[in-house]
């Protein structure tokens, strides 16, 4: 997942950063999340800095990626000629998700996000939020999803900064970008985050229940909070606007969801292993180290099963059982003639003398075309 995700972000021009997982409280005063967000976030870490009499420092465990990305915008002067700059990073969050609510990899404490956040001028908002929700909806396909449903989340009461104005024209560039795909728009009432409206896509799983998945929010206030600049091609100073973008969003739950669609019986392109070598006995385990080796080699996901862990009938079931795409099963005749017989997942009957080259080239076209 997080391979073809790195392809296509780089194919589309993202910036790949690193971020710290940890940060002086001074940055999330600034950001606000300290003010807005504190009861999602874990206790800080006070540390006596400089000896026994030296000025303590509160360190927290980031919630969020983006105090982080605006700071390397920060790093330098930009001009209007980098924008769109978009940053890219499959980080680490933490959250303090409540006990009751803990559960699996749909809801945790610790997750990876595949962030995004884009800084561009005022004119360029409603093009880069077009492109953005195609991006978003283009990879969510390649995955196998289909069935989506927009959701605009507007300002949330009490719980907001910015004024109205700049609330109301980030809500309607989002409701424009959102308008021209075809899809069902539902109003969420409240539901945006502190500093500003969101797009979310809601993904219905093979028993009929929603799920949010990949997030757009239009941000007019953290460049504000943090005096970002560029320069403009009147070599005036002028505020970028910022987006953030959650694809996957955690990729710990976006797994968990993709097991309903599947029912873990997934793609050979996304299957954990894609290929099983089974020796008929010890003696044939030379060889099927030999032919897990060169797909290891070509970069595929291989397991090798000892030939002493139980009768092949069994080992083949297992393997079955485990919804491996292939499993390939290896004796005398394979030995002598360098071949595989192939079990594919779902197929009536076993295919024999498969050279190895031949399946190689089988499986590349399978992960090629995403089958």
């Amino acid at each position: 997942m997080e391979e073809y995700s790195r392809q296509r972000h780089e194919e589309s021009g993202y910036l790949f950063v690193n971020s710290p997982h940890i940060a002086k409280e001074d940055l999330f005063q600034t950001s606000g999340h300290l003010q807005w967000f504190a009861e999602g976030m874990f206790p800080p870490m006070h540390v006596e800095e400089g000896g026994q009499h030296g000025e303590g420092t509160s360190y927290y465990l980031k919630p969020m990626n983006c105090p982080f990305h605006i700071l390397i915008y920060a790093d330098r002067t930009r001009s209007y000629r980098e924008l769109p700059l978009r940053y890219f990073e499959f980080g680490s969050v933490y959250r303090y998700e409540k006990s009751g609510v803990v559960h699996g990899l749909t809801r945790v404490r610790g997750m990876t996000q595949d962030d995004a956040h884009i800084f561009c001028t005022r004119e360029q908002i409603r093009g880069e939020l077009t492109s953005l929700l195609d991006f978003v909806l283009e990879l969510l396909r390649d995955f196998g999803l289909e069935d989506f449903d927009l959701e605009l989340s507007t300002k949330p009461e009490d719980k907001a900064v910015g004024t109205d104005e700049e609330w109301e024209e980030a809500t309607e560039a989002l409701r424009d970008a959102a308008s021209g795909k075809g899809l069902d728009l539902v109003l969420d009432e409240g539901g945006g985050a502190f500093y500003g409206p969101k797009i979310s896509v809601q993904v219905k799983d093979a028993i009929g229940r929603t799920w949010q998945l990949s997030t757009i929010q239009l941000d007019f206030q953290e460049p504000q909070r943090f005096d970002l600049h560029y320069v403009g091609a009147d070599n005036e100073r002028h505020r970028p606007i910022m987006i953030h973008r959650a694809l996957f969003c955690a990729i710990q739950r976006f797994f968990a969801f993709l097991l309903f669609p599947y029912a873990a019986a997934f793609p050979a392109w996304l299957a954990p292993v894609q290929a099983t070598v089974l020796p008929i006995s010890d003696g044939h385990g030379a060889y099927a180290f030999r032919v897990a080796d060169r797909l290891r080699a070509e970069g595929y996901r291989v397991d090798m099963v000892d030939g002493s862990a139980g009768a092949l009938g069994a080992r083949i079931r297992r393997a079955k059982t485990e919804k491996v795409p292939y499993v390939l099963v290896v004796g005398d005749d394979e030995v002598e003639h360098g071949t595989v017989a192939v079990n594919g997942r779902g197929a009536e009957s076993v295919e024999r003398d498969v050279k190895v080259d031949d399946f190689i080239e089988r499986l590349a076209v399978d992960v090629a075309e995403h089958r």
